[in-house]
């Protein structure tokens, strides 16, 4: 049996997310470029002949309310281990550094990078289509999390397409720390729905990408305002930093990114907004490749 593992669980980012549809069975239909940042949680498995789960780091209080056996990383090696028929033993610690319920996956990439440390920590031999069908069924942004590169996402998250290499671009992440309900911003959206719109090519740049996407837009980001002030604080904050080339929200909030040609200015405007809301999440990030690759090292914020 392996030692003990440990795995980045890295920030997704929706750069556009279209609501094309909606199912008989309530489910919205989507089409979304989504892409993977360079900060991230840590989860660590280790044998043991049981299964718990410990949470540490900076924003672990924010779990503290919650039932802790419920936690979607452990709800994700008992799926795991009932799908693979081995025993649902292991030692896993979720270092929390992403905010929580903000739009950028990040319980969902909890559970993938448990699943990744947990299929090498019990040696299993499942195929891509099982592990990313167990992933669906755990959440929508689960299997995209899993596959771990940006891809275009369409039907309510188990279509995946390979996206078109993009850039390592400065990212700046903010988040303001008022929870956002999912339920409740897809019951706000009203209006016709969008037509799909992937990325044909690959951006040369960060200002080529963003261009790109002006044409693009989240149709979760208006109910998403009606719902929090703090949404439209967070865009219009980060629309007046200088050098922003595209501010959105990512997913249904209530995190906000904007896009930045270079290093030097994503870094001044995190220090700007840092310095006037001292108590938000600022990350300054880029966009990686294969999130898979990334280190499991505390990440910079």
């Amino acid at each position: 049996m392996a030692t003990t593992l440990r795995a980045a669980a890295p920030a997704k980012v929706n750069l556009y997310l279209h609501v094309t549809g909606r199912r008989a069975d309530g489910y919205h239909l989507l089409d979304s470029l989504m892409a993977f940042a360079a900060v991230h949680d840590v989860v660590t498995v280790a044998p043991a002949d049981d299964l718990s789960l410990t949470v540490d780091g900076p924003n672990a209080a924010a779990l503290a309310d919650l039932d802790p056996s419920d936690n979607l990383i452990l709800r994700a090696a008992r799926a795991l281990a009932e799908t693979a028929g081995v025993a649902a033993c292991a030692r896993l610690t979720l270092t929390k550094h992403l905010p929580v319920a903000g739009g950028i996956g990040g319980g969902s990439a909890d559970a993938a990078a448990a699943l990744r440390g947990l299929y090498r920590l019990w040696d299993l031999t499942l195929d891509d289509a099982t592990m990313l069908d167990l992933a669906l069924g755990l959440g929508a942004d689960v299997p995209v999390c899993l596959y771990g590169r940006a891809a275009h996402v369409s039907g309510i998250g188990e279509v995946l397409d390979p996206a078109p290499a993009l850039p390592a671009a400065p990212l700046l992440l903010v988040n303001a720390g008022a929870p956002v309900s999912t339920p409740e911003v897809f019951g706000r959206r009203r209006g016709p729905f969008s037509r799909p719109a992937p990325l044909r090519d690959a951006p040369v740049n960060a200002l080529a990408l963003a261009q790109d996407l002006a044409g693009r837009g989240n149709d979760l980001e208006p109910p998403a305002r009606t719902l929090c002030d703090a949404v439209g604080e967070t865009l219009d904050l980060l629309t007046a930093q200088a050098g922003a080339l595209l501010t959105r929200m990512s997913g249904s909030g209530g995190t906000c990114f904007a896009l930045f040609a270079s290093e030097a200015e994503a870094e001044a405007a995190r220090r700007a907004i840092a310095e006037a809301r001292p108590h938000w999440w600022v990350a300054r990030t880029r966009l990686v490749d294969d999130a898979r690759a990334l280190a499991p090292d505390p990440p910079s914020a």
